[in-house]
């Protein structure tokens, strides 16, 4: 097994209101950086999308997972 970190990141859409003013939403962290072993990225990828918070689940094409090896 392998030691490896993963982070959570919400970035959201621009309203129509922001895109007119010209404004572009901040990404927000929604899970902060955790330390896991596991055997390949993919394992860490499927513990870390199980970790991703009930409230974005409809909002899954907004959500990037952030996976290194350390």
């Amino acid at each position: 097994m392998r030691l490896f970190e993963f982070a959570i990141i919400h970035n959201p859409v621009a309203t129509k209101d922001e895109n007119d003013r010209g404004v572009t939403p901040k990404s927000v962290l929604i899970v902060d950086v955790k330390r896991i072993l596991a055997n390949n990225e993919r394992e860490v990828g499927v513990i870390a999308a199980r970790s991703i918070p009930e409230e974005f689940t409809d909002r899954l094409d907004q959500i990037d997972i952030a996976i290194r090896p350390f």
